[in-house]
């Protein structure tokens, strides 16, 4: 194993945890945004609406552009873009300002997300075995980074602006560093026809089962705050809890998601996942105190943690090159994403917030049975010598 392997390994998952710190951060503080600008859950709706467009616009494109340059060129670009966006989040005056900046912060974060996956997978195959679990782990430490920066900002005063702005300013430099340290993808042999650049139909069954799951994250990391504090009467600072806690339970899967897949299977664990993600959401939505709802996101972390990680793994191990496929299953997850918190928004106007969060126990059941449409046995995680590294200037040569 070569050192550059090793300290790819570390950017990919420094990666994550950077990006998972800066969207956690916005996320957790959408109670102080709500009184900053004086919003209402369906104005939230919308600015999260258009948050999601931005990032599925981007996503999108990224087959083709995955392609072309690879996710190391993507992510030397992305990071600092997003993180130079989150500073733009941070300082909008108004709601039209702020939608514009959000924009801007989802185009930016699309082409991260799933450049980081792709990097990810590309690490994944060169030591030839499961290894997108543990990057995703990274995810949930900056999440609960970012609940925890979040938290102790509410108790010292400090703004939505001010919290915002630190974290991008932190983040910057952090990620331009961090781009010295990614792979190219290996070079794909060969002429490539028109039935190659389509997918293989898992690679959809993936998507699919992806959009359920993210989905369910998005309406947690977007709505939990919002239904402890209205809906169970926790103050701002214990419902700031429950995404970091989500995290923490999502971090403690993913630490050990990758032994379990190898022991039972992905079709397995994706099953008794859905079933966990259901049945703990529901305690979730049932619970007579706040304490009780903030503990049980541990589980319902716990259930939905690893889906993503693995549908992500899969679809990079179905085609020769791992980006495309993790680009198409990607956009098709992050359709979820966008219309989960977004319905969940217009839902609560017309019944209640509680009643709409409902949504995420039918879609815990749903990638129950999507398992169960997976292929028993998986693709196998591919060994490839690792390569040179290279400048984008020389791979175009």
């Amino acid at each position: 194993m070569t050192r550059d392997l090793r300290t790819a390994r570390f950017g990919s998952i420094l990666t994550f945890v950077l990006a998972g710190f800066m969207v956690g951060t916005m996320t957790v503080r959408i109670p102080a945004l709500t009184d900053k600008l004086g919003l209402s859950e369906a104005t939230i709706g919308v600015i999260l609406l258009v948050w999601g467009l931005g990032a599925l616009i981007t996503m999108q494109a990224m087959r083709g552009i995955m392609n072309r340059v690879g996710s190391r060129t993507v992510l030397r670009v992305g990071g600092p873009a997003t993180a130079l966006s989150l500073l733009g989040v941070a300082c909008a005056p108004n709601l039209p300002s702020l939608l514009v900046a959000v924009a801007v912060f989802g185009l930016a974060f699309g082409t991260v997300d799933i450049a980081m996956n792709a990097q990810g997978s590309t690490v994944e195959q060169a030591y030839g075995r499961p290894l997108m679990n543990g990057m995703h782990a990274g995810w949930c430490v900056g999440a609960i980074s970012a609940g925890g920066v979040g938290s102790l900002s509410i108790a010292l005063g400090l703004s939505f602006t001010a919290n915002l702005a630190l974290v991008a300013l932190v983040s910057l430099p952090l990620i331009m560093i961090t781009g010295r340290t990614y792979l190219p993808e290996a070079p794909v042999t060969g002429t490539v026809t028109r039935a190659r650049r389509r997918m293989p139909p898992i690679v959809y069954l993936l998507g699919a089962i992806m959009f359920f799951a993210f989905m369910v994250e998005g309406t947690v990391a977007d709505w939990n705050g919002l239904f402890m504090r209205n809906e169970l009467g926790a103050t701002e600072a214990v419902a700031a809890l429950g995404y970091p806690i989500f995290e923490i339970g999502m971090l403690v899967a993913r630490l050990g998601g990758d032994r379990l897949r190898t022991r039972f299977g992905v079709r397995g664990i994706m099953t008794v996942s859905g079933l966990a993600t259901a049945a703990t959401f529901a305690i979730v939505l049932t619970a007579a105190t706040p304490l009780i709802a903030v503990l049980t996101m541990f589980f319902v972390g716990l259930g939905v943690a690893t889906i993503s990680p693995m549908t992500l793994s899969l679809a990079g191990t179905s085609t020769d090159n791992p980006g495309p496929a993790i680009a198409q299953a990607g956009a098709m997850g992050y359709a979820g994403l966008l219309l989960g918190p977004v319905a969940i928004g217009f839902l609560s106007d017309l019944t209640s917030l509680r009643t709409a969060l409902g949504i995420a126990v039918a879609l815990g059941l749903l990638i129950t049975v999507a398992a169960r449409l997976l292929p028993r046995a998986e693709p196998e995680v591919i060994t490839i010598a690792p390569v040179e590294r290279r400048e984008p200037a020389e791979l175009a040569a």
